[in-house]
Order: structure tokens, then sequence, then C-alpha cells
């Protein structure tokens, strides 16, 4: 496995959420590439469960994809914040609630071939209400699954994002491992 030292590197792009970096790379053989990289805070994803054991995700509408997505609450890391406070003002933010047993599941890049973010997965069980203000760009519906309907969702296309997939397909393996 070779690594690919970067021999220039400049900020093509500075915006609000991503910066985007053109890296000159030295390849294996000696010769020169570039890579586009797009500089992104890590992230946070929750999969809360109610106590009726339904899993709560939002629905909302993605610009890039042009339509509503049903999905995980999730939310960027703010700098300086630890990825646990992400995930427990998320939850507040995006759904109203609070978790008294918020557990680290994992995690997974979201696309390492051009992206830095990293994303943290989370289980959130025993909720309580309590809301912060949502972000003021955001217009979030909450919907309520049954957690049996998990693999129903994602083969029907009704979820189809990747990071909600791979939370799902995470809690429904972490659910089944703790029977």
């Amino acid at each position: 496995m070779s690594f690919e030292p970067t021999i220039n590197s400049e900020v093509i792009y500075e915006g609000k959420i991503l910066d985007l970096r053109l890296h000159t790379i030295k390849l294996a053989g000696g010769k020169t590439s570039q890579r586009e990289i797009v500089e992104h805070n890590d992230s946070v994803l929750i999969v809360p469960i109610d106590d009726h054991g339904r899993i709560i995700l939002v629905r909302q509408y993605r610009k890039a994809a042009n339509k509503h997505l049903l999905e995980v609450p999730a939310g960027g890391i703010e700098d300086g914040e630890e990825p646990y406070a992400a995930a427990e003002r998320e939850l507040q933010e995006e759904i109203g609630f609070k978790s008294d047993n918020l557990i680290h599941i994992g995690g997974f890049w979201m696309a390492p071939g051009f992206c830095t973010e990293y994303m943290h997965a989370y289980i959130a069980t025993d909720l309580k209400e309590s809301s912060l203000p949502p972000d003021e760009d955001e217009n979030i519906e909450v919907v309520y699954l049954d957690i049996e309907r998990i693999e129903d969702v994602i083969k029907s296309g009704e979820v189809e994002d990747s990071k909600s997939i791979s939370a799902l397909m995470m809690v429904l393996n972490f659910h089944i491992r703790s029977l």
C-alpha cells in the first residue's frame, strides 16, 4: 500500500459549512496527480428509540437530492464540541427530546474518496421531552417508525440516504445482539 505525499495544497473555495482544497500529490511511481478534497467538520447521527419501541426519524427537503428524504436525526459537530455533546444537542434541536441513555455504536466515513467528514453514530433511549430552537434553515417533520419495519423501509426505498441506512442497520444488529 502506498501513501500519497502532498506536494502542494490550496483552498479553492471557502464556504459556510465546507471548504474545497486542491492537493497536488506524488504517486508511488514518482508521477504527480491532483485530489479535490471537501473539508467538512465531523458529524453525528442518532437513532432515537422511544418507550414504545419506535424509531424517531425526520423528513426534510434536501436540495442536492431535490426531494424530501426520511432520515435519522443528524448534524454537524461545532468547533470545540465533543461528539457526545453534539448528539445531545441535535436530538433536542431536531426532535425535541433528550436521552438519559445515549450509546455510541460506531462510526464511518461519509465519502472517503473526496471528503474528510466522519460520522459518529448513537442510539438514544429513555427519551424525555426537551427542545432547543431548531436551525433557522431547517424545516423538519418528525416521523415514528416501528423498529420491526427497518428492513422494509430500506428495501422499499422509503429511506434512501447512506447515513440513515447505515445507522438503521447498525441499530438492527445492535438490537438483535442485545436480545
